[in-house]
């Protein structure tokens, strides 16, 4: 075994010795010396809700494992998930099957890649599935729920501080990202867009987009924007009010439903973004010049001032993509007078590979039909509309009673601590509420080293479109285009083609673990190693041919080694 390999291995034997791991399919083991992969990385997961015979089930009561549908032999990871011949994991959590991606590194393409693996194995478990169907004689199906895109959180320590950590960021993302994901990748029965803070990862939550083409511009928005926040020098949300980025005004996110983070509901905005009009200028941001703008607007202009990080971590097609439905070239899923059949089978109605009838055959205008339609096990449109806003009704009563209560002088710190052990809370202590904030540091920030982050630039020395180009400081007005310029620039839209996938290469953290999962061997020196299991995405473990001693190694080690693989 060489010698500086031979040592890797023994440093992140020894670092990762003893220590409880931290759960979930993206943790890893603790060390510092394997505390996090060499490169950035993102990833993403989707949720589904099963269904048996047209009744909704609990996959881990009915089936306990994958391995239950699952026949092939699977590599096996941390508690019920397990590693799949495509390169991805699967397992039960909350009544519902969560597929993963394999990390994948930050670069050119990503995006398209990342939603194409998540494809992949969603492939993959549907086909085991419809086997189980025909050795059982019963029927599954897989409702569209949620899904999840990862994007690394590394910036080092040291440029940390109580200002610019993770979960500011998070709180300053869920500003920013709701109304542009909400055009590209939502539908007309979404209720919100979610923003997490998972230590070294920010995490966005959705609605599951059953168009793979949608899917792959909802990421590309995603990891551009997040990206370049990260590198701005404060993630205080004051900084919206001087930038060029619009953001609806009076959207104050709530407290995330599930983990830590924030969530902006419809109800938290003044009306619901996604039974509006795309295309109706009746949204007041803040910005520098507060005005009103339609949402495909905000999501055009937000989308403009972060092009050239969304164009460094996209393909040509996708960044296409992405600014052909905010431009409303391509139709988006809030244009369709409903919700998708497509949501409710995944997997039969939509795959990889192909564009959703419904997107197929988009006019050039949306024209609400008169019968609406009816989404299994969900009634109609209106029936959803009619309880999204009783329950906006009660959020807003709930508001104007905190609002009104009386404060209480605050207790003191002996006053609160019996109050609390008796069950009760002290008189000024507040309790928990709807709309969760950071918790600011004592001392006061630190002046900022620039006034506001520099505006990217794409680089090409064109300027900038008149959609995404902020209001002249001349206070003269520009005409609004008339519905008959609206109506034929309408008419020019290009029919959604699936995503060319041909030139789409495999990423190299992608080829790793698709050499886990092969069969093959890994020689080092000269014994030969079986791959045996995976500790989070980050290790693999390994048993030694000649006598069965397990190692660890690391993806990174493993990059180094992808020539020493046998059958």
């Amino acid at each position: 075994m060489p010698t500086d390999f031979k040592a890797e291995i023994e440093e992140d034997a020894s670092s990762l010795a003893g220590g409880p791991a931290r759960r979930g399919p993206w943790a890893s083991v603790p060390g510092p010396a394997a505390a996090r992969l060499r490169l950035p990385v993102t990833g993403m997961e989707a949720e589904f809700n099963v269904f048996l015979d047209g009744v909704e089930i609990d996959p881990r009561e009915f089936w306990g494992h994958p391995t239950a549908f699952i026949e092939r032999p699977l590599l096996r990871r941390e508690k019920s998930s397990f590693q799949l011949p495509t390169g991805g994991a699967v397992y039960f959590d909350r009544g519902v099957i969560e597929v993963v991606t394999p990390v994948i590194e930050l670069a050119p393409g990503c995006s398209a890649r990342v939603v194409r693996n998540l494809w992949e194995q969603i492939a993959f478990v549907r086909r085991e599935l419809s086997k189980w169907e025909g050795r059982t004689g019963r029927h599954i199906r897989l409702k569209a729920y949620s899904t999840h895109y990862n994007v690394s959180f590394n910036l080092p320590r040291v440029r940390q501080n109580g200002h610019r950590n993770v979960r500011r960021l998070a709180y300053l993302l869920a500003h920013l990202l709701p109304v542009p994901v909400a055009v590209v990748g939502t539908n007309r029965r979404s209720t919100g867009v979610g923003v997490r803070p998972r230590g070294d990862r920010i995490e966005v939550t959705a609605d599951f987009t059953p168009d793979p083409g949608l899917m792959i511009a909802t990421a590309t928005l995603v990891i551009g924007i997040v990206r370049e926040t990260m590198s701005w020098p404060s993630y205080d949300v004051s900084l919206l009010d001087r930038l060029p980025v619009p953001t609806v005004e009076g959207m104050v996110p709530g407290k995330h439903t599930t983990r830590k983070g924030w969530l902006a509901k419809d109800f938290h905005f003044p009306q619901s973004p996604f039974t509006s009009d795309l295309d109706a200028p009746i949204w007041k941001v803040r910005s520098p010049r507060p005005r009103l703008l339609s949402l495909r607007e905000i999501a055009l202009r937000t989308a403009w001032y972060f092009r050239r990080s969304i164009r460094r971590y996209a393909d040509p097609f996708s960044f296409r993509m992405l600014f052909s439905i905010l431009r409303g070239r391509a139709p988006s899923l809030l244009e369709l007078d409903d919700r998708p059949s497509a949501y409710e089978d995944v997997g039969r109605l939509c795959r990889w590979g192909m564009v959703l009838p419904a997107l197929k055959g988009f006019e050039t205008r949306r024209r609400p039909s008169a019968s609406r339609q009816v989404v299994w096990n969900a009634g109609t449109l209106d029936e959803f509309i009619a309880a999204r806003e009783q329950e906006r009704a009660q959020f807003v009563a709930q508001r104007a009673r905190r609002r009104r209560a009386p404060v209480a002088p605050r207790a003191s710190a002996p006053a609160a601590r019996a109050e609390a052990a008796a069950g009760t809370p002290a008189a000024g202590v507040e309790t928990r509420s709807e709309v969760v904030k950071p918790k600011p540091r004592a001392s006061r920030p630190r002046p900022l080293a620039v006034e506001a982050p520099a505006r990217p630039g794409n680089g090409s020395g064109r300027a900038r479109p008149a959609a995404a180009r902020p209001p002249a400081a001349t206070g003269i007005r520009r005409r609004a285009p008339s519905p008959d310029r609206r109506h034929r620039e309408r008419r020019g839209r290009q029919e959604p083609i699936p995503f060319p996938d041909r030139r789409l290469t495999r990423s190299a953290y992608e080829q790793v673990f698709l050499r886990l999962v092969s069969g093959e061997r890994l020689r080092i020196g000269r014994e030969t190693y079986t791959p045996v299991g995976m500790k989070g995405w980050y290790h693999a473990v390994f048993r030694r041919d000649s006598d069965g001693r397990e190692r660890l190694l690391t993806i990174d080690q493993l990059l180094k080694k992808m020539d020493d693989w046998q059958p």
